[in-house]
């Protein structure tokens, strides 16, 4: 009998609500590399299924600032704006098996619920069991009910989830007619036949919630990996909303470095001032994955990730 190696398959997945910035950087370059470093593929997906925060000049730019990062993916970019039928025949999958309901509340409603751990609101289960007289369907729920669900973490460790206090019934499609990001994510990497994901810490909540979905659509789970994630000098992740300067285009040299730094790698001082194409091939023959701090963000980690940041724009 002939045994079939598996190939393992990685993914770089960013929003496209705005430039790369140096927390975006860190990520793609952590999955590319342990994509590469283990002989695989890295494929890249605009995760863009919430359409009206995303724009395709953000798209553009993120993957302009890839480029000349000297990122090289497989195949061909995937767009979740374009993959609607899919997510709609998964929902279409829960339903015949009883997991999702409709539910009628507003988001006023909802407002003075009970808050989960990453600050969302709770479903209390208003219309877990039948919508109320009157109501009419604005999303659709699934059932989260007692489950517990448990990973191993690559870089976090062990990790544990009571979904029904940190999650609740959580929405799967919007009132607004758009499927939500859990779903997608789900869906797409099925279908991709993602092994592995290497992503931030601060979808580590996020990841429970998709191992329960793979679960009930009955689709294999991949190894999970968070890296911890860059804040600012207020401890705040970088990202649009928090104002992060985008990367350096023009010089992407010392941003790539100061990625490998915050990655726990230890890039010689003879590198400085390299190309980046000698940069990838001094990480992809040092990467290790060990070295990577374990934790959501590391002590003093916004000051220098701020200092990396402005670095990389000068």
């Amino acid at each position: 009998m002939t045994l079939v190696k598996s190939v393992y398959r990685g993914r770089f997945a960013p929003s496209p609500t705005g430039p790369l910035h140096f927390g975006s950087l860190v990520a793609a370059a952590g999955s590319f590399l342990e994509a590469r470093a283990r002989g695989g593929e890295w494929l890249l997906r605009m995760e863009d299924v919430d359409q009206p925060r995303c724009s395709m000049a953000a798209a553009d730019e993120i993957v302009r600032a890839l480029e000349a990062f000297g990122f090289a993916w497989d195949g061909e970019v995937v767009w979740q704006s374009r993959r609607t039928e899919a997510y709609a025949a998964a929902l279409e999958r829960l339903k015949a098996a009883g997991r999702v309901f409709p539910c009628g509340c507003t988001r006023r409603e909802l407002a003075d619920s009970a808050i989960a751990p990453d600050g969302a609101t709770l479903y209390p289960g208003t219309c877990r069991h039948g919508l109320p007289d009157g109501r009419a369907p604005r999303a659709w729920r699934i059932a989260v009910g007692d489950t517990r669900i448990s990973f191993d973490d690559a870089i976090q460790g062990r990790i544990a989830s009571d979904l029904a206090s940190e999650a609740g019934d959580f929405i799967l499609l919007r009132a607004d007619g758009l499927f939500a990001y859990q779903l997608a994510v789900v869906v797409d990497d099925a279908e991709a036949g993602i092994t592995h994901v290497v992503r931030g810490a601060d979808l580590l909540t996020s990841t429970p919630r998709q191992i329960f979905l793979q679960q009930c659509l009955g689709v294999p789970t991949p190894g999970y990996a968070h890296l911890p994630v860059a804040v600012n000098a207020a401890g705040e992740k970088l990202s649009k909303q928090t104002r992060a300067a985008p990367v350096n285009i023009s010089r992407p040299g010392p941003a790539l470095i100061a990625a490998l730094e915050f990655l726990g790698q230890r890039p010689p001082q003879d590198l400085r001032g390299a190309t980046v194409q000698d940069i990838w091939v001094w990480a992809m023959a040092n990467w290790q994955l060990g070295y990577v701090p374990c934790g959501p963000a590391q002590a003093g980690i916004g000051q220098n990730a701020a200092r990396w940041d402005n670095r990389a724009d000068t």
